[in-house]
């Protein structure tokens, strides 16, 4: 019977996003269409696509495991900081300054922004090789934070579990584009949001409630010389901590995946709108995440980090629940690795397509056939990364975590200091963009090459090199730009116009002095 439902839930989620896509179909015919939704979106579907992009089977299972096990309580900042700086800060500052300069740059995507903002063919084929490259492990893993949650769940292996997700998954994408995806999201988000409550629920309660468990955390010694160091404000190791909450907070700004959503919304009142339901979102979803994390080691008892690693703590948290809770917990992360995975395979297939093989490999590409090319690119994207995942299971003890940080610090270690600065300010040149570009990748490869042993002890964990990678592109970025030649005026005076349109009106003099 427990089975049956599990099933039936599955079924009935796949079929509403299959529905979902082929409902989406009229919205994608064009380029503007597929890509960006003919950028009509309004702010509930683009701030729930950015947040269902922002947190996938990664946070929930990877991530929560690994830092609610590392810090305790104190994991819970991680999720406070994706909501104030990876959620509302990135729309505050990005939101409409990106809306508005791609729509008048005709970008639709990260590096056509690049080559349009420099004027630079070769930065933006090489944003374009650097996005392909790094969008493979992030996908691979969210494959992997499947793994261990199925087999919980459903006696079916694996390489079954992770195939349909994966082939479900491209036909939505590959029917409906952007549009489809945005409203499979929104519906998927709100599976997380009801599914992360029950479950944080359910967890405490099986403990005694919120301040038994607390006090019970409290009583843990760990790996920590500290007495109740894991239920703490700071936890054991808040430098360390510091890592995780700039890469998975400030990393999203130099994501391609999540800075396309803004590329997509239709207004300024949407922009407002979906600022603040995109922080509200983050909230409850990587703040719970991360809060229940938290508390992994009160199952300490059957959690063998050493011989499962710390992709295990979640599961076994869960693995208590009854068989309802249980099928919620599965739709859950299952809505969230398929939304993440959507607006992943739509970015790396539109960047392929519209940055480096249109205009390059061939030459005259029309409308529907740049379409075409996309859609067939999600196929290929989505096997390379199914093939990727199940080697990847199969054969190394890689964490989640680890797989993400080399991901998300190379991408956005690289994008978001040019793309930031590029927004705001003039004198950005592409000499410093191009720095930036080669220092990120170069640093973040040597993390996992045999040379990683020769850099500081403290740069050699994938997350803390991601962090690393960012705060060093926000100064050099700058410092590299003054010392270089300036774009020329003319240039900038075009692409900065967006801002700064003058507007001609009729001013009506008035007798006497007014009242």
């Amino acid at each position: 019977m427990d089975l049956a439902i599990k099933i039936a839930l599955l079924i009935v989620f796949f079929g509403v996003m299959i529905g979902i896509g082929l409902y989406c179909r009229r919205h994608a015919t064009d380029v503007n269409g597929f890509v960006l939704g003919g950028r009509s979106v309004g702010p509930w579907l683009t701030a729930f696509a950015y947040g269902t992009s922002y947190f996938s089977a990664v946070v929930f299972v990877g991530y929560a495991g690994q830092f609610g096990w590392k810090y305790g309580i104190a994991a819970t900042w991680a999720g406070l900081g994706n909501a104030f700086i990876g959620s509302l800060l990135a729309w505050v500052v990005l939101g409409r300054r990106t809306r508005v300069m791609s729509q008048h740059l005709d970008s639709a995507t990260m590096p056509e922004f690049f080559g349009k903002r420099f004027d630079s063919k070769a930065l933006k084929l090489a944003a374009s090789a650097i996005i392909f490259i790094f969008l493979i492990p992030y996908t691979a893993s969210l494959y992997n934070g499947l793994s261990r949650l199925f087999g919980m769940a459903f006696d079916i292996d694996y390489s079954v579990c992770v195939v349909v997700m994966a082939i479900l998954t491209g036909v939505y994408v590959i029917a409906g584009g952007y549009m489809a995806t945005a409203i499979n999201d929104f519906i998927q988000g709100i599976i997380m949001l009801v599914g992360i409550a029950a479950v944080i629920l359910a967890v405490l309660n099986s403990q005694g409630g919120f301040l038994a468990s607390l006090e019970k955390l409290a009583q843990v010694q760990g790996d920590s010389t500290i007495p109740g160091v894991y239920a703490s404000f700071f936890g054991p190791d808040p430098v360390n901590l510091l890592g995780v909450v700039i890469l998975t907070s400030l990393g999203t700004w130099g994501l391609p995946q999540m800075v396309q959503k803004f590329y997509a919304i239709k207004s300024e009142t949407a922009i407002s709108k979906g600022t603040v339901i995109s922080t509200a979102f983050a909230l409850v979803v990587s703040g719970g995440c991360y809060f229940l994390g938290g508390f992994g080691r009160l199952f300490s008892d059957r959690i063998d980090i050493a011989a499962n690693g710390y992709d295990s703590v979640i599961p076994t948290m869960l693995s208590g629940l009854p068989a309802i809770l249980i099928a919620v917990v599965v739709i859950l992360v299952l809505s969230a690795s398929m939304s993440t995975l959507s607006s992943l395979v739509l970015a790396s297939s539109s960047t392929l397509t519209l940055d480096f093989i249109k205009g390059n490999i061939i030459k005259d590409m029309d409308e529907k056939r740049q379409v075409k090319w996309m859609r067939g690119l999600v196929v290929v994207f989505i096997a390379i990364s199914v093939v990727l995942a199940l080697i990847q299971y199969k054969s190394s003890v890689t964490f989640i975590a680890q797989l993400m940080g080399v991901s998300w610090g190379a991408l956005a270690g690289a994008f978001l200091a040019p793309f930031l600065y590029g927004l705001y300010w003039k004198r950005t040149t592409k000499a410093a963009c191009w720095v930036s570009f080669v220092f990120s990748t170069v640093f973040m490869l040597a993390v996992i090459s045999p040379v990683k042993g020769s850099l500081p002890a403290l740069l050699q964990s994938p997350i803390n090199a991601g962090a690393f990678c960012m705060i060093v592109g926000l100064v050099i970025v700058p410092v590299v730009s003054v010392v270089t030649k300036a774009p020329s005026k003319k240039r900038l005076e075009d692409v900065f116009s967006c801002y700064e349109r003058k507007v001609t009106v009729t001013v009506r003099d008035s007798i006497g002095e007014q009242e």
